[in-house]
């Protein structure tokens, strides 16, 4: 008997978004066997998985680590950086992705990004509204947590 694909959801194609534009970003999970090897997140900002672009080896960290309520994703005042990829098992080496998240007034940055734009040029940086960006974690960790 064959087995049912799971149902993936997508984002659509983004546009180049103007400099200083808000972004959005849609969360979803992998929740694992018998899908894939291990659980891991996707970051989707502005219809472009940022991991998968920023890294073709790489696949997000564990969605328990980066979603978690109060987890590295949520933003605070003062920056820092954040890894986003699984490291390999075995693996001392730094994570093949990392941003650094910073909170500016009602605005989340996301910054030292180095991935190719759905336009082909290069994406440095993205900013949030502060709402639709932790309801995108809050989701994202609610829709994971109930599939787990």
């Amino acid at each position: 008997m064959p087995r049912k694909s799971p149902r993936l959801l997508r984002a659509s194609p983004a546009e180049r978004q103007p400099h200083g534009s808000v972004s959005t970003l849609l969360i979803t999970a992998c929740p694992g066997p018998p899908v894939c090897s291990a659980a891991h997140t996707y970051l989707h900002v502005d219809g472009l998985d940022l991991i998968a672009r920023s890294h073709s080896g790489a696949a997000g960290d564990h969605p328990g680590q980066l979603l978690r309520p109060g987890g590295p994703l949520y933003p605070t005042d003062q920056a820092r950086s954040v890894d986003v990829a699984a490291r390999e098992q075995g693996s001392e080496a730094a994570s093949a992705v990392c941003i650094r998240i910073r909170l500016r007034g009602r605005t989340v940055v996301w910054g030292d990004l180095m991935y190719p734009g759905g336009d082909g040029r290069v994406v440095e940086e993205v900013r949030f509204d502060l709402a639709q960006y932790l309801a995108a974690i809050e989701q994202g960790y609610s829709r994971w947590s109930r599939g787990a």
